[in-house]
């Protein structure tokens, strides 16, 4: 059985471990969630791809099965790459920019066009927004903090 403790022996080490746990949990549920009828408004309705699924995570996030998928992935990555700080902290880093990208992508496209495969809506772009700024900034910050554990060590 993997073990998720820390080879590192500064306490900032363990900071992007924790952080990318913690968001690699919270996508797998809420990958999870988007399977899940009554977590998952007009459940009926949910399509692979595209914007004509109308099934919503708590009534508010269009979801389809793909943007579900996408979710458990990104879960999955967040857990395994916990296991060590760098990879964590560049997890960060990165999963942050391909949210910048969806923000982008999302603002770009309008609900209602082909190009919408995902599918998005308003409430997730401020999402997207809010999780490229957060994991973004963590990223970064994460990375200068092991830089100085490995200057000081």
């Amino acid at each position: 059985m993997a073990s998720y403790r820390s080879t590192d022996t500064h306490a900032d080490a363990d900071f992007p471990r924790k952080i990318a746990l913690l968001f690699g949990v919270v996508f797998l549920l809420v990958g999870i969630a988007g399977f899940i009828p009554g977590i998952t408004t007009h459940y009926g309705d949910m399509k692979f791809a595209g914007h004509m699924s109308d099934a919503k995570l708590l009534g508010i996030f269009e979801v389809s099965i793909l943007h579900n998928i996408v979710h458990l992935a990104f879960g999955v990555a967040g857990i395994l790459l916990s296991r060590a700080s760098r990879s964590a902290a560049m997890y960060l880093l990165v999963g942050g920019l391909i949210y910048a990208v969806v923000w982008v992508y999302g603002v770009a496209t309008g609900e209602d066009s082909t190009a919408n495969f995902v599918p998005l809506n308003t409430a997730d772009n401020w999402l997207h927004f809010l999780l490229a700024l957060a994991m973004i900034v963590l990223g970064v910050v994460s990375l200068r903090s092991l830089r100085t554990v490995r200057a000081h060590v």
